[in-house]
């Protein structure tokens, strides 16, 4: 018989995403509201292994679900990626009568709460938590829509000095290998082209692209570059084989970098966090284990570990067709 949960730890793991302190919140008040004892462990899996753990009441998780970041703080943990290192934690969550975990991050932080589990008989919970949007199994995670709307924003103020000057900007994205950033991006801003990491780039498609734009008298020309693609394609290299190509513009790299892991979560982000916080309580007392709990068609769904984390989540055909469509 499965031991019953009267604790539940949760932590934040890998990369900050705007989002995950209103899933803190929600985890905390679900978990109260059912009577359960909530533990925040700070600076993830290091902060489990050494001990860095307070209980949260609900005054603990007030007034933070506008703010960006993560109260908790978040780490890499090079030795949790070892048996040994895991072994450390779960010794932890034993002394501090941690029966299950909830984890919030991406791929990274699910396969540590997948090997904790499996190790150790730990029942855990992960919350998608990325701006990456690269999860399989959900149809959004927490962050993506912040930083795609950081990222519209972002480029509408790089469109003004570009017309300004008859500029090409090449704006490289963050979504690691993913490029649903990027992708969306593009649409969202009216940009000439993208470069994504899930289909090989046709320059000459997308020279023809900047061509038709210049040709409806547009003054300014924007390439969305997924930074998944620098290891194939350097992101300097291709913006000077666009000065080549199009001398009458003077073409400028600008890399938007970490701002678009910042920022108030949008009221999409705070919303969703706060559905998947309520929800992964509520999974962990009815018995499920193992498990990210994601949204799909605007429902609540549980997808197995082994496949949130090892599937490749595809960018949707009929969203590139759109573009490609706009951009012609």
């Amino acid at each position: 018989m499965a031991k019953e949960i009267k604790c539940v730890g949760i932590l934040t793991s890998g990369g900050d995403a705007p989002g995950m302190n209103a899933a803190i919140r929600a985890v905390t008040r679900a978990g109260i509201y059912h009577g359960l004892k909530i533990k925040a462990i700070y600076r993830g899996y290091k902060g489990l292994i050494t001990g860095e753990i307070k209980e949260f009441k609900t005054e603990d998780v007030s007034n933070i679900i506008q703010r960006g970041g993560t109260i908790l703080k978040t780490s890499r943990c090079p030795e949790f990626r070892t048996p040994e290192g895991r072994a450390l934690a779960f010794e932890t969550m034993q002394k501090e009568e941690i029966d299950a975990l909830v984890v919030i991050g991406g791929d990274g932080s699910i396969t540590g709460a997948y090997n904790l589990a499996k190790e150790f008989d730990i029942p855990c919970i992960a919350l998608p938590g990325t701006i990456d949007n690269d999860l399989y199994g959900t149809d959004t995670t927490i962050g993506y829509d912040t930083a795609l709307n950081t990222i519209m924003e972002c480029i509408d103020k790089i469109r003004d000095t570009a017309s300004s000057h008859e500029r090409l900007f090449i704006v490289e994205v963050m979504g690691r290998d993913a490029g649903f950033l990027a992708l969306n991006g593009t649409i969202a801003t009216g940009a000439e082209a993208c470069v994504l990491p899930e289909i090989d780039p046709e320059f000459e498609k997308i020279t023809q692209f900047i061509s038709n734009g210049l040709r409806r008298t547009k003054s300014s020309s924007i390439v969305l570059f997924a930074e998944g693609r620098e290891k194939d394609y350097n992101i300097m290299e291709v913006a000077e084989n666009m000065r080549q190509k199009f001398p009458e513009l003077d073409v400028r790299v600008s890399i938007l970098g970490y701002l678009q892991r910042g920022g108030s979560p949008t009221a999409s982000d705070r919303i969703l966090a706060s559905r998947l916080g309520v929800a992964a309580i509520e999974s962990l007392l009815e018995g499920q284990r193992n498990i990210m709990v994601g949204l799909r068609n605007n429902e609540i769904v549980y997808i197995p570990f082994t496949k949130a984390i090892k599937d490749d989540k595809p960018l949707d055909k009929d969203v590139v067709r759109a573009q490609e469509i706009m951009a012609s």
